[in-house]
């Protein structure tokens, strides 16, 4: 069996179980100041930009409207196009924070699409780099991360004002 040590990732695994329920309506009804636990990078009028807890590589952003829906037709016409203006500047921000020069936007739409949270849709914004595929990823289905969530936090968030 291989084994790759991440201590930093003890916080993760140690915090209290999931909310019953769809996780991105407990973030949005979080208080204000839970943003930083709940890895909240923005609150819009009709979306929620957040942090993925499980990202696929530094600055993996998810935006998720406030309200349960399951399907992009199911949204509002506000949350919609709110939604995109918000993966455009995603786009701005995670080009600037992190040099990426590509982006993967996109969204898994029912369980059978790949979607994690099937019932609450929401958009992903994963920042690109050459050659990020590497034999950790490829050969041994690992994810290497050097860079701690809440610093990640800092950072988008930083960005995220300057915009």
């Amino acid at each position: 069996m291989d084994r790759l040590w991440t201590p930093w990732r003890y916080q993760y695994i140690t915090k209290s179980a999931p909310p019953a329920g769809c996780i991105f309506c407990a973030k949005a009804s979080a208080l204000l100041d839970e943003d930083d636990d709940q890895l909240i990078v923005h609150r819009a009028t009709h979306n929620l930009v957040l942090l993925n807890l499980f990202p696929y590589t530094c600055g993996h952003l998810l935006i998720a409207p406030y309200e349960h829906v399951d399907t992009l037709a199911g949204a509002s016409e506000e949350a919609a196009a709110e939604m995109m203006a918000l993966a455009r500047q995603a786009d701005r921000v995670l080009r600037e924070v992190y040099r990426c020069p590509g982006l993967n936007l996109g969204m898994n739409l029912g369980e059978c699409a790949g979607a994690g949270v099937a019932g609450h849709i929401h958009l992903h914004a994963v920042p690109r780099w050459p050659g990020d595929a590497n034999f950790m990823t490829v050969t041994a289905e690992t994810r290497v991360l050097p860079e701690d969530l809440g610093v990640t936090l800092e950072r988008v968030r930083a960005g995220w004002k300057r915009d």
